[in-house]
C-alpha cells in the first residue's frame, strides 16, 4: 500500500504539471483526499502492518502521519490564499513541491530501514529547498544554497552514522529490529560514535543543536504556510529518525550515555531557543526559535526516560497543532500588514479581532498555560527530573522556560495592542474563516490538552514502551 501511495503522489505531481491552472486546487485536494483515506484505513486495518521489504505501518508512523494529514491539507488552504497573487506557474510548482514533500516525510515515517529513512530524509532537503526559493528573491537564493548545504551535510554525517551501524550488524540487515538485535553484541565505542553523528545530523531536520539555525533561517525565507509544515511535520520526520535510533540503543549497554548526550542537546537547545526569543524581530524567527526550544524540551524527555518518553511523544502531537497553527495565523498577519517586522507591527486586536485572538490563544497554548497539552508533557519531563535527584536540570529548564515566556508574551501582546507604525489597506484586511482555520488547529490542542481519547493515550503509549 506504501508504494502505491508514493507512486500515486508522483503520478499527482506529474499531473499538476500538465492540468490548466483552474484544476492545480482540485488535483490537490485529491491528494490530500488520498492522504486522508490512507490514515483511515491504516488505523482501520491496525498498526504493526508490513507494507513491503522497506515500510512499515507502526505505530510511531501512525500518529505522525495523522498529525500531517490533519495540518497539510489546512496548510495548503492558506497556501493558496497566500499566493494568490503569484503566477499559475509559481503557484502550480508551490504546489507539486508541497505533495512531493508531504510523500517524502510519510516515507520516513513509515520506512522500517534505516537506509530508507536516511534515503528520504536527503529528498525531504530537495522539495523543501524548493519551497524555500519560491519567491526567486536574493534572500531566498542565499537561503535556499544554505539549506541545501548545511542539510546535505548534516545528512552526509548521518550516513557515517548508518555505515557504522552496517557494520555493527553485518549480514543481517539494516531493519530498525535487526539493528536492536545485534546493539546488545555491539562494540560500544561504535554505538557512541554512530549515535553521536546520527543525532548531529539529523538535528537539521528536528531544530535542535547544534544544526538548528539552517531550519530558522528556512522557515524565515519561505512562505508562511511552508514554514508551518517545515516547522512541524518535517520536524517529526526528523525526531522520528532520532527516536527509531534511539530504541535501537535501547539494548545496548550505552544506553545510559545515549540518554545523557539528549540531556545537553536538549538543554543546549532550550538555551538557544530561549536567548534568541528575545532578540529576533522577525515573526517567523521568533517562531522558529520558539521550535528549537520546544524540540529541546523533547530531547530533555527522551533522556530522563520513563514517562519523560510518554511526555516527548505527547510533547510533539500538541507542539505541531499548535504551531502550525501559529504560522498560519503569522501569515493572516503578513497579509493585513506587508510586514513580518515585530518592531513595526501593532493594534492586531482592532484590525482583525479574530486574528487576535488567534495569536492569544496559540501563545497561551504554546507557552505550555492549561488548557495546553504541552503542559501536561512539560510537567511529566519536570517530574521525571526531579524524580531522578537531577535538580540542576530542573532549575536551569524552569529558568530558561520563564525567559521564552517573557519573551514571547512581549512580542505577542505588542503586536495585539500596541499601535502599529504601518497601517493596513483595506483591499488586505484578513479573511476571517482563514484565521478561523488556523483557530481550528488551536482548538483540537485545547482539547488534547484537556481530553486524552482512550485510542491516542493507548497509541502513545505503545510507542513510549519498548
Amino acid at each position: 500500500m506504501m508504494i502505491a501511495y508514493i507512486l500515486f503522489s508522483f503520478a499527482v505531481a506529474a499531473a499538476l504539471q500538465f492540468v490548466p491552472a483552474r484544476a492545480v486546487r482540485p488535483v490537490a485536494a485529491l491528494f490530500y483526499a488520498a492522504q486522508a483515506a490512507l490514515a483511515v484505513w491504516i488505523c482501520c486495518r491496525g498498526f504493526g502492518q508490513p507494507s513491503s521489504s522497506f515500510f512499515l505501518f507502526d505505530a510511531a508512523g501512525t500518529l505522525m502521519f495523522l498529525l500531517m494529514a490533519l495540518v497539510s491539507p489546512v496548510a495548503y488552504y492558506h497556501a493558496c490564499d497566500y499566493l494568490e497573487q503569484d503566477a499559475p506557474r509559481d503557484f502550480r510548482l508551490f504546489t507539486q513541491l508541497l505533495v512531493l514533500l508531504c510523500t517524502a516525510i510519510a516515507a520516513v515515517y513509515f520506512a522500517s530501514n534505516i537506509a530508507v529513512t536516511w534515503i528520504f530524509l536527503e529528498a525531504t532537503t530537495l522539495c523543501a529547498a524548493g519551497l524555500v526559493y519560491h519567491r526567486h528573491a536574493d534572500g531566498n537564493l542565499e537561503a535556499t544554497w544554505k539549506y541545501i548545504f548545511v542539510c546535505s551535510t548534516g545528512i552526509a554525517m548521518a550516513y557515517l552514522g548508518v555505515l557504522l551501524l552496517c557494520g555493527m550488524s553485518g549480514e543481517e540487515g539494516l531493519s530498525y529490529q535487526r539493528l536492536a538485535e545485534t546493539a546488545s553484541r555491539a562494540n560500544p565505542l561504535y554505538l557512541k560514535v554512530a549515535f553521536l553523528l546520527i543525532l548531529a545530523g539529523y538535528s537539521c531536520k528536528m531544530e535542535i543543536f547544534p544544526l538548528y539555525t539552517i531550519g530558522v533561517d528556512a522557515n524565515y525565507s519561505a512562505p508562511a504556510p511552508a514554514s508551518a509544515l517545515l516547522s512541524t511535520v518535517l520536524v517529526n520526520a526528523g525526531f522520528l529518525s532520532i527516536f527509531r535510533v534511539y530504541k535501537v540503543m535501547a539494548s545496548s549497554e550505552v544506553f545510559p550515555w545515549v540518554c545523557n548526550v539528549l540531556i545537553v542537546t536538549g538543554v543546549l537547545s532550550l538555551l538557544v531557543g530561549a536567548l534568541f526569543l528575545r532578540r529576533t524581530n522577525h515573526c517567523k524567527r521568533f517562531l522558529s526559535y520558539s521550535t528549537v526550544e520546544n524540540m529541546g524540551i523533547v530531547a530533555i524527555g527522551l533522556g530522563i526516560g520513563g514517562a519523560g518518553v510518554w511526555a516527548a511523544l505527547f510533547h510533539v502531537v500538541g507542539h505541531t497543532l499548535i504551531k502550525s497553527g501559529l504560522f498560519l495565523q503569522i501569515a493572516r498577519v503578513r497579509k493585513s500588514y506587508g510586514s513580518y517586522r515585530i518592531n513595526r507591527l501593532g493594534d492586531y486586536m482592532n484590525i482583525s479581532r479574530t486574528g487576535a485572538v488567534t495569536m492569544i490563544v496559540g501563545t497561551l497554548l504554546l507557552l505550555a498555560f492549561p488548557p495546553s497539552p504541552l503542559f501536561l508533557s512539560e510537567v511529566k519531563i519536570l517530574g521525571g527530573t526531579i524524580g531522578q535527584g537531577k535538580w540542576w536540570l530542573t532549575a536551569v529548564m524552569l529558568l530558561l522556560l520563564c525567559i521564552v515566556i517573557y519573551g514571547v508574551w512581549d512580542k505577542v501582546l505588542k503586536l495585539c495592542y500596541r499601535p502599529a507604525a504601518v497601517r493596513p489597506a483595506a483591499a488586505q484586511s484578513p479573511r476571517r474563516l482563514l484565521s478561523l482555520s488556523a483557530l481550528f488547529l488551536l482548538l483540537c490542542a485545547i482539547a488534547l490538552g484537556v481530553w486524552q481519547p482512550a485510542p491516542l493515550a493507548d497509541l502513545i503509549h505503545g510507542i513510549a514502551t519498548f
